[in-house]
């Protein structure tokens, strides 16, 4: 199984070419330009709310319940067993680490099968039991040929079958509170910002829509957590406080000393 990973994805944004790979019997190639150019297009793009799927406990379901919060979305195929697994077990360590700086239930997590002839509700219940993901907010999904294509197409995700399973992005799209494509996400090992980080602009915009002191103060608290690449972790930084205070203090300085100028000539 061969997936484009992130390395080839930055290079193609760089402008490297690279040749297409061959689909079996004559299918249509996977290239990975064309592909990473979908996904990019993508964004910006209202997903239907009414795309239903079943989830990894038989229930049917929506993406209109996810709206009001983002939702990260992680296409997958179960019987992958080298990339595919290690993707989500690397998502699930940065979901953790948004969820630590942005609070519990501040977003969701689809992980979706796209090979919707095996990919069942049984086939993802046992995918997500092998990596120990039994949050409530973390839904694994199955639908139909019909429903994938539709939902593939609206994430820009291209995936093409070749005889040893499938060549594809290996992607996470991040969808905000209204359905719309907010974010794309490339690799099997990001860096934890790529992910976090449009995680808090979009908490930061919501905080900033709640008129109250509470929202406010929460406000302050995000934006000034940030990632530390030394640690690995976000931790609050009291420089970005400090710095905003002085700024404040500069500017009412300068503005007190132009208006005892101004009274003084008057």
């Amino acid at each position: 199984m061969r997936c484009t990973a992130a390395v080839i994805a930055t290079m193609l944004v760089a402008g490297a070419a690279f040749a297409s790979v061959p689909g079996p019997g004559g299918a249509p190639a996977f290239d990975a330009r064309t592909a990473l150019q979908a996904s990019q297009a993508a964004i910006g793009r209202a997903l239907a709310p009414d795309l239903a799927f079943t989830d990894q406990r038989g229930q049917r379901r929506t993406l209109a319940e996810f709206r009001g919060r983002p939702l990260v979305i992680s296409p997958i195929y179960t019987s992958c067993f080298e990339i595919c697994p290690t993707t989500t077990t690397w998502l699930r360590k940065v979901a953790d680490m948004a969820r630590t700086v942005l609070g519990s239930g501040s977003f969701a997590v689809l992980t979706i099968g796209f090979d919707a002839a095996n990919d069942t509700p049984e086939r993802m219940r046992e995918y997500a039991g092998a990596r120990g993901l039994a949050s409530p907010e973390w839904v694994f999904g199955a639908a139909d040929a019909a429903t994938i294509r539709t939902l593939m197409t609206g994430l820009g995700f291209t995936y093409v079958a070749t005889p040893r399973g499938f060549d594809h992005m290996i992607q996470a799209t991040i969808v905000d509170g209204d359905g719309i494509v907010f974010r794309q996400v490339y690799g099997q090992q990001f860096e934890p910002p790529q992910l976090v980080d449009p995680l808090k602009r979009l908490a930061l915009g919501q905080r900033a829509r709640e008129d109250t002191f509470e929202a406010a103060i929460e406000g302050v608290r995000l934006f000034c957590t940030v990632y530390d690449p030394k640690s690995g972790r976000y931790r609050f930084d009291w420089s970005i406080v400090l710095s905003a205070i002085i700024g404040v203090m500069c500017f009412t300085g300068v503005a007190v000393f132009l208006w005892r100028s101004w009274r003084s000539t008057s």
